[in-house]
């Protein structure tokens, strides 16, 4: 998954990384950006997690969503 494809359409990606992480805020997501740094350190902030965990979890999440197609 190429992380500057997801930044540069993040208003069509976020719903699927919202549908993920429910816990993360509209206000969350508009700080991400499309930034997968920012995301894994709001994972492990929100959730409580480790940088490993967060990153598992990017990367499960990755591997779902290999074949989404963007508009």
């Amino acid at each position: 998954m190429n992380w500057d494809i997801i930044e540069g359409n993040w208003k069509q990606f976020k719903g699927n990384v919202k549908q993920q992480w429910g816990k993360l805020t509209d206000d969350n997501l508009d700080q991400i950006a499309g930034k997968r740094d920012q995301l894994a350190g709001k994972i492990q902030e929100t959730y409580g997690v480790g940088k490993d965990e967060a990153e598992k979890q990017i990367k499960e999440f990755e591997d779902r969503n290999k074949d989404f197609k963007l508009p």
